[in-house]
């Protein structure tokens, strides 16, 4: 199981990015959140199968249709099992 903690920048917010970031994960089976930051990014917690986790990554590089996507920060980790699910924080 892997971890990722993402911040994407760009227009990120008010495009659907964080709907279509949570229905992205809960079809691959990923846990974890997403949630819209002050400044403008997006930041998500990703965890899961390596292929799964990684699928996610790349999804960021997109986002939702709307989204311009400018850059996708990785910090990468061990998974810690606390999700049950895939949430939007507010």
């Amino acid at each position: 199981m892997e971890r990722a903690h993402v911040f994407v920048s760009g227009k990120v917010q008010g495009v659907n990015y964080r709907a279509t970031t949570r229905d992205e994960a809960q079809e691959r089976g990923v846990t974890g959140w997403v949630k819209n930051l002050d400044d403008g990014r997006v930041e998500a917690v990703f965890e899961g199968e390596r292929d799964a986790v990684e699928a996610m990554i790349e999804f960021c590089h997109d986002g939702s249709p709307r989204a311009e996507v400018e850059d996708v920060e990785v910090e990468r980790g061990e998974a810690t099992g606390g999700f049950d699910g895939f949430s939007i924080r507010y």
